[in-house]
């Protein structure tokens, strides 16, 4: 637009066509993707959400979100993210007039559409970061909103002010406030807004009207025979007075509304995907999340996984261009995968786990290289083992305690003091901090009263396979795993073959106490000696290495009514010296009860199943398959039995949340 006339457009056509070059109308559809800022990127994590199928039934509506600006405690330059279910998506660092740039009320006016369906997620998180970092911004603050219950909200004013934006380190601590507007927009009105927009592309001279053949060239670009037949039909409904140019505002009217009766278009114009005309229900949604970029209003830029992401500085993305590092989920056992990311089961959204840059650095050094692990055949499995020792020693030292509040603060809100049963002036070295208790009600146990519904064993990150093959296929890569190799010797591991299989791996900062999944008795343990090597899943991901079966591990296993046999495996890790049960062999127990702690360090559980006997919630499979690790509590659902009890119905599992 703005570049010469018409005229001169159509006689540069033929000379293009002459020679070879591309076309009036290949410029034209490339025009329209260079209008759509970080196309790339945005395909790359929205790609799910546009193009998977939604049942009617699901589809609970499209919202626009709208960032207004915030009220800070002091100045700097910030930028703001929304991260909902998979996607994240960021405003412009804002840019206030002051003499340094940096300011205490930011103003951003940035706005993102969301897509809503009834058993998606609900909760948005707002965090505001500081971007005064080279490598990346600091988060400061952040708040989380539920978006079905803001819409349904009769407020007096569009926007709302949201007043406890929370400190991450401290969620009781209120850092400010963000002012914020919610509301589902009519899709023939944003129809509307992108089709001037697309006009305009051919409004050569910017005079606000067009000539039928610039019309003819946009529609050419839509790649629809029924939109080639119709367009003279709505460009003369436009053309009343017939002078052969027409209003655009009047054509953009026209064209949304026919696109509403029948589609138009069978390509999109915006990201090129090819739609299916069928299915007029997701074309709309379809449509309606790609024309966000064309209302004319301050989008946010899309393309991230999690606010993490989308905070990274020039650095960051320089190491990303590089190919040095990756941002992505699933199995990445290369040494590009520089972060991990899970699905959280309670907000529905992507979260990056904290992890220090230089231990990725020297665990793929160790565990991703045939080297690395000659190495530990040569020695470094002692010296773990004696490392593990030492740090052991150190950490139920009474000098330990000075490490806590630095550990909070690394791990931000990640960490939860609210819900420790302790104030940390109790905790007198850090091992005491590090197996932390927590307040009576902080972990509810779904379906109480319903012993056929088992429930996760530990605060953690969970994986979950049907049997062995599926879990090597998509998680486990040693290549020695067996359930046998697993349950070691002493314990028959007959009745296990073909059963199924649950990880829960916990990192430093989660709740390191693990408890009962089901009811039953404990009939042994056995203590298995072995290596301490990370269970991070780098380790697990690396063809190299055998990680559940060379660590040192206790096996305990339980007698149930309703899951017959359940082996219980604690497996120790680097730094984790020391695997402490507080129940006992013959002990008659409760699901959701504490069952022991590990020390200091990362750590795994695995529950081992009898083949058949228990249906895994879908929603752990689902990401399992994926090789995405669920965050998940300890209490909530894992699943139910399948063992039938003549006296004894399912239970209702409507009435069993996954809790909070």
């Amino acid at each position: 637009m703005g570049h010469g006339s018409s005229k001169s457009e159509s006689s540069d056509e033929s000379t293009d066509d002459s020679k070879g070059s591309p076309s009036r109308l290949s410029r034209l559809k490339h025009k329209l993707h260079i209008h759509r800022p970080n196309f790339h990127l945005h395909r790359r994590s929205s790609s799910h959400s546009l193009s998977k199928s939604l049942a009617a039934e699901d589809f609970a509506g499209i919202a626009l979100v709208k960032i207004t600006g915030a009220e800070m405690k002091f100045k700097d330059k910030w930028l703001a993210c929304v991260s909902f279910g998979e996607q994240t998506f960021r405003t412009d660092v804002s840019d206030q007039s002051t003499s340094e740039g940096r300011t205490d009320k930011p103003i951003w006016n940035s706005e993102k559409k969301l897509l809503l369906e009834r058993n998606g997620p609900r909760v948005a998180r707002i965090s505001v970061f500081e971007t005064n970092r080279f490598s990346k911004n600091s988060l400061v603050g952040y708040c989380e909103i539920d978006l079905f219950e803001f819409l349904i909200q009769d407020l007096d004013s569009d926007v709302e002010v949201f007043d406890d934006l929370l400190d991450p380190s401290s969620p009781d601590i209120v850092v400010g406030s963000i002012s914020v507007s919610c509301s589902v927009e009519d899709p023939i009105e944003t129809e509307k807004c992108f089709a001037r927009r697309i006009l305009s592309v051919v409004d050569y001279n910017e005079d606000g009207k067009l000539s039928f053949s610039e019309f003819s060239d946009l529609i050419n670009a839509f790649g629809s025979q029924l939109a080639v037949d119709k367009k003279e039909e709505l460009f003369k409904a436009a053309d009343q007075n017939g002078d052969g140019v027409v209003c655009m505002d009047e054509l953009a009217i026209l064209l949304a509304i026919q696109q509403e009766k029948e589609l138009l278009i069978n390509c999109c114009p915006v990201c090129g995907e090819i739609l299916e005309v069928s299915d007029k229900m997701n074309t709309m949604i379809h449509l309606t999340l790609c024309f966000d970029e064309g209302t004319g209003n301050q989008v946010m830029t899309g393309g991230f996984l999690t606010d993490k992401q989308a905070s990274y500085g020039w650095m960051f993305k320089l190491s990303e261009w590089a190919h040095f590092s990756s941002y992505d989920i699933g199995l990445r056992s290369g040494s590009s995968a520089s972060h991990i990311v899970v699905f959280d089961r309670r907000t529905k959204r992507l979260v990056e786990e904290l992890i220090d840059r230089k231990i990725v650095l020297s665990m793929r050094a160790i565990y991703q290289s045939k080297l690395g692990l000659r190495l530990m055949d040569k020695g470094a499995k002692e010296l773990l083992q004696s490392i593990s020792e030492k740090q052991g020693k150190k950490m139920t030292s009474v000098e330990s305690a000075e490490d806590i509040p630095n550990f909070i603060e690394f791990f931000k809100d990640q960490v939860n003091m609210a819900e420790v049963k302790y104030p940390l002036e109790h905790f007198k070295t850090f091992n005491d901090f590090f197996t932390r208790e927590l307040k009576p009600g902080a972990r509810p146990i779904s379906c109480t009263g319903h012993d056929d519904v088992a429930v996760c064993a530990a605060d953690s990150r969970l994986m979950a396979f049907r049997n062995v093959e599926d879990s090597l296929r998509f998680w486990i890569k040693g290549q020695r795993f067996s359930i046998h190799g697993l349950l070691g010797k002493e314990i028959s591991s007959t009745a296990f073959m073909g059963g199924s299989l649950v990880i829960f791996r916990l990192a430093p900062q989660d709740y390191h106490r693990f408890h009962l999944p089901v009811s039953g008795t404990i009939e042994n343990f056995v203590d298995i000696p072995g290596c301490l090597y990370t269970v991070n899943p780098i380790a697990v991901n690396s063809k190299y290495g055998n990680v559940f079966t060379e660590n040192k591990r206790a096996v305990a296993i339980i007698s149930t009514r309703d899951f017959g046999k359940v082996a219980f495996v604690a497996i120790g890790a680097t730094m984790v010296g020391s695997i402490t049960f507080t129940k006992k062999t013959g002990d008659h127990v409760q699901k959701g009860d504490e069952f022991g702690y590990f020390s200091f360090g990362g750590s795994t559980v695995i529950c081992v199943f009898e083949k058949d006997i228990i249906e895994i919630d879908e929603d752990l499979l689902t990401n399992s398959a994926r090789s995405l690790e669920t965050l998940v509590s300890v209490g909530m659902t894992l699943g139910v039995s399948k063992k039938k009890h003549s006296e004894v119905g399912l239970p209702n599992l409507e009435k069993c949340v996954l809790q909070a």
